[in-house]
């Protein structure tokens, strides 16, 4: 079988590295929440400086819109992987140090897509208003 170096790592890294790293995402997160309120002002005020968005305009607006609702499920799903931790470290009964990791990985993934796409996304946004 062939083996994964970011799963080796994972499973290697300390729990309490690996609550730091869900502490970073929590900033992270909040980050971008900020981002999105900049790029929801920018694309408003090129509203009102041409009258109306183009159709691409438009789309870029509601997925502005969406990544805003997404990034709350981020939050509270980073929060119970918190908590879960809280369990893992008080040895709480049917509660595994396995389970966690594993969980943390897919978190980890989440992450990484998002950040991926959300820069495509700030590409997209910066390109737009340039071309006004």
């Amino acid at each position: 079988m062939e083996r994964n170096p970011n799963t080796e790592l994972l499973l290697e890294a300390s729990l309490d590295s690996l609550h730091r790293e869900s502490r970073e995402w929590l900033e992270t997160v909040a980050f971008w929440k900020d981002e999105t309120r900049f790029f929801r002002d920018l694309l408003e005020n090129k509203k009102k400086s041409f009258g109306n968005l183009s159709e691409y305009g438009k789309i870029l607006e509601d997925l502005n819109q969406l990544h805003e609702g997404l990034y709350d499920y981020l939050v509270d799903d980073i929060s119970e992987h918190e908590i879960f931790l809280g369990k893992v470290l008080k040895t709480e009964k049917g509660i595994a140090d396995a389970e966690y990791r594993e969980k943390h990985q897919k978190l980890k993934s989440r992450m990484d897509v998002f950040e991926r796409d959300f820069r495509a996304f700030k590409r997209m946004v910066f390109g737009y208003v340039k071309a006004l």
